[in-house]
């Protein structure tokens, strides 16, 4: 007999589908129907856990946000070089193709987050976090003498995430010479003269 999923289970299996229905639909248009079609289950079982659709919603994309802060920071954990540090970070924040799922999710919010409060506040959030994660790179290999910024580690950060941001769009949208491999390079281009260091270290996302 297949053992019942919990309550928390069922929540994640939720939010997953939401993400999916999305994606598929429009962070606009989106509807209960659309969920409920995703995760395998009726309306109501949906509102039985989520009596607040746009709740759902919300939690779908905040979900999508954790791999490019939390997911990158735990990668950071294991490495010491910041030169290796700020190339994996750079790797780690692209789309690893078109169909990045979590990505498009992130475009559908953006399109949205000027028409809707709460999520104009997730996407200023996940973007002071990201310029946070970059300035204290910046700063440590400033310290250690790894670096030589050319500005202040802020207006590099911010410049960083903005590439990402800019360059994972172009891969969404399919640009037919930037892939993630040349997107990854053109940043680390800026990159590199932003911190008068070669970052030649081998990284992965």
């Amino acid at each position: 007999m297949a053992q019942r999923k919990s309550r928390s289970d069922r929540r994640i299996d939720l939010i997953e589908a939401a993400r999916r229905a999305i994606i598929r639909h429009g962070i606009d248009r989106v509807q209960l129907s659309h969920v409920a079609e995703e995760a395998g289950l009726t309306s109501g079982a949906v509102l039985y856990h989520y009596p607040d659709l746009s709740e759902l919603l919300v939690e779908a994309q905040h979900a999508g946000m954790e791999r490019f802060y939390e997911q990158r920071l735990r990668q950071l954990v294991a490495l010491t070089d910041p030169a290796e540090k700020l190339v994996m970070t750079i790797r780690s924040g692209l789309p690893t193709g078109p169909l990045d799922p979590d990505v498009r999710l992130l475009n559908e919010l953006g399109g949205a987050a000027g028409r809707n409060r709460v999520y104009g506040v997730l996407l200023t959030s996940l973007y002071d976090r990201q310029v946070s994660m970059y300035q204290s790179i910046l700063d440590t290999g400033s310290a250690l003498g790894v670096f030589k910024l050319s500005s202040d580690s802020l207006t590099i950060s911010r410049n960083l995430v903005a590439l990402e941001d800019a360059y994972g769009y172009r891969i969404t949208a399919r640009h037919p010479v930037i892939d993630p491999q040349e997107a990854a390079e053109l940043i680390l281009s800026y990159a590199r003269t932003a911190t008068g260091h070669e970052l030649t270290h081998p990284a992965v996302p």
